[in-house]
């Protein structure tokens, strides 16, 4: 399970409905729903982690 900041909750927040993606540049990312409130969260993945996910 990722967990990224929400924005709306002002919180850390672990992420629900998680997809992988990647962005312009070929970083990697993942987007997801914040549980609490369900705002949409946006987490770019550090190199050493989008290579493990893979």
């Amino acid at each position: 399970m990722y967990e990224g900041y929400c924005m709306r909750c002002r919180e850390h927040k672990e992420m629900k409905s998680i997809v992988k993606t990647a962005m312009k540049n070929g970083r990697n990312a993942v987007k997801g729903v914040c549980t609490t409130c369900g705002a949409g969260m946006y987490k770019i993945l550090p190199t050493e982690k989008a290579k493990a996910a893979k």
